[in-house]
């Protein structure tokens, strides 16, 4: 009788283990498992973006498996197919094909489809107006801007100027101002024409 992680499945060749070897990095970079703030994954992400890594397929193939498999899922799985872009491998084999993925989950009022979408894999490919277009959107659902990948990297004058409109629309409105706009605006200061 085989024991504990022996028998089918077990590590070896095309196994989990294969599949481990391959995400753990990213997934370990994540916090997979470890309780914490709105960037870690829980255990049933990373389950899921291992599942997904397992998968022996590449490029084209690889791209309409997740298609398919983000188009017919449930909320969780389609997180876990956006968080799995950020597996170096799977981005690279993907280059942008998975890129309307990123798009569809943008359109959606889901904070978890956002965010996910919103990984090293979106901040690479989407342009810079859909960038700057995401990065208000997190500001209007409430995701924190720490949990944007590359948001330092692709800030520009024009970010800057959306997010001084906004904190000024917030102030005439007698609103607060998110505490991440302002620390955004401390970073990233907008050009003095947009904040007069």
């Amino acid at each position: 009788m085989a024991g504990r992680g022996q028998g089918r499945g077990a590590r070896g060749p095309g196994g989990r283990g294969r599949a481990v070897r391959r995400g753990g990095p990213a997934l370990r970079a994540h916090g997979a498992g470890r309780p914490g703030g709105p960037g870690r994954w829980g255990t049933d992400d990373a389950a899921r973006v291992l599942l997904l890594a397992a998968l022996p397929l590449r490029g084209a193939e690889l791209a309409a498996a997740a298609t398919r498999l983000y188009r017919v899922a449930g909320a969780a799985e389609r997180r876990a197919v956006l968080r799995a872009l950020s597996l170096p491998e799977l981005s690279s084999a993907l280059a942008d094909t998975a890129l309307p993925l990123v798009e569809d989950a943008l359109r959606t009022n889901d904070p978890r489809l956002i965010r996910a979408a919103l990984g090293p894999y979106g901040a690479a490919h989407l342009d810079a107006h859909a960038f700057r277009q995401a990065v208000l959107k997190c500001v209007f659902v409430g995701i924190p801007l720490a949990g944007v990948s590359g948001l330092d990297e692709r800030a520009d004058g024009e970010l800057a100027r959306m997010m001084a409109d906004f904190a000024t629309e917030r102030r005439a409105a007698a609103r607060p101002v998110p505490p991440d706009v302002l620390a955004f605006l401390h970073s990233h200061p907008a050009p003095t024409e947009a904040t007069t």
